[in-house]
């Protein structure tokens, strides 16, 4: 079984890896941030973070100034993200929290979500994907999550052919398309999901307010 924290609950973890999507602006994301032993910015993204430890990519985007923190990578089978997880994890980092990996683009939105898969299964990542307004994992088997009364919580089924629940306050089921599985809520301080293979989890820092009432 695994238990995953509330976010703001997270201790340590080995590295932030910032993508070049939209720069986080909200508190959740910002202390996560700056709490990083370890930031990796991929390309263009140090433009918004100068002071990441490591840059990742072909380096079109970088500074002059910046080019001595460059990992130079110019193959194209995979994007930065992926570049800079290969690079953490050679690195011994295996804890990692992914940041401005949405907003701009919904297609690369949308693929940086569905790599977390991707970095778990096949790579042995422990990710954490992190926006403005919630947070992704991604889990399997029997997971525990903490959670609080109105949490707003999201399953996206990726494997399961068996899935289940407990504390949410609609019963989860191997969903087949990804929008069955959405807008569910926490009814308390912990739900349980059982599945036979992987899914994601996404949780809300706030609760709905009408479930305050």
């Amino acid at each position: 079984m695994e238990s995953y924290p509330l976010i703001h609950k997270i201790g340590d973890f080995d590295a932030v890896i910032l993508a070049n999507g939209d720069f986080p602006q909200t508190e959740m994301p910002l202390d996560l941030l700056s709490r990083a032993p370890f930031v990796c910015a991929c390309d263009g993204a140090v433009n918004h973070y100068p002071q990441a430890d490591a840059i990742v990519g072909d380096g079109d985007s970088v500074p002059e100034n910046l080019r001595n923190r460059l990992i130079q990578i110019d193959e194209q089978e995979d994007n930065d993200l992926t570049k800079a997880t290969r690079y953490c994890l050679s690195n011994g980092m295996r804890r990692i929290i992914y940041l401005g990996t949405t907003g701009q683009r919904e297609d690369h939105t949308l693929g940086n979500i569905s790599l977390m898969v991707r970095y778990r299964q096949e790579m042995g990542a422990e990710p954490l994907l992190a926006s403005d307004y919630g947070w992704f994992v991604v889990a399997e088997s029997e997971s525990e999550f903490a959670s609080f009364k109105g949490q707003q919580v999201s399953i996206f089924n990726m494997t399961c052919n068996a899935l289940s629940s407990e504390g949410l306050l609609w019963q989860a089921y191997p969903y087949r398309q990804w929008w069955q599985g959405t807008l569910n809520e926490a009814a308390g301080d912990s739900f349980m999901l059982k599945g036979d293979g992987l899914y994601l989890v996404y949780r809300t820092y706030q609760a709905k307010e009408t479930a305050l009432k």
